[in-house]
C-alpha cells in the first residue's frame, strides 16, 4: 500500500461520504443539505488503498465479483473499525436503528453502495497506476 493511496482514498471517501449525507438531508427536507464526516474517517477510508494490491490478483474475474469481493472487505473493515470505536466511545456512526444492522456498526442494505464505492476506488488507483 503507497502512502499516495491512502491519501487519495481517504480524500475520496470523505467526499463520498459528505456527498452521501448531504443527499440524505436533502431527502429529509433539510434544503441546506448539510453533509457530514468525521476526521476518524480519514484512516478508514484510506485503508481502501488495500484495493490496489488486491486488484492486481482478482482482475481477470468479472466486475460483480470484485465488487462482491470489495464489500465483503469493506464490511469486514468497517465492522472491526467500528467495534473498536465503539467500544471507546468515538464511533461516529451508529445503525442501531436500521432493519438490517449489524451490532449498530454495518448496515447489510449498504451493501450495493459499498460494492460501487469498491469498484469506483478501483478505477481511482488502477487510472492512477496506468498515468
Amino acid at each position: 500500500m503507497y502512502g499516495k493511496d491512502f491519501f487519495i482514498c481517504g480524500l475520496t471517501g470523505w467526499c463520498m461520504e459528505i456527498l452521501f449525507t448531504s443527499t440524505g438531508s436533502l431527502l429529509k427536507h433539510d434544503k441546506r443539505m448539510i453533509g457530514r464526516t468525521s476526521i476518524w474517517m480519514f484512516p478508514i477510508y484510506g485503508m481502501a488503498a488495500v484495493i490496489a494490491p488486491v486488484y492486481k490478483k482478482i482482475k481477470e474475474l468479472p466486475t460483480l465479483v470484485r465488487g462482491g469481493i470489495y464489500t465483503l472487505g469493506i464490511f469486514s473493515f468497517e465492522y472491526l473499525s467500528g467495534s473498536f470505536l465503539k467500544k471507546r466511545g468515538l464511533c461516529p456512526w451508529d445503525y442501531s436503528d436500521a432493519k438490517t444492522n449489524i451490532d449498530g456498526v454495518i448496515r447489510l442494505d449498504y451493501a450495493p453502495f459499498w460494492m460501487a464505492a469498491g469498484l469506483l476506488f478501483e478505477r481511482i488507483l488502477v487510472r492512477r497506476d496506468s498515468l
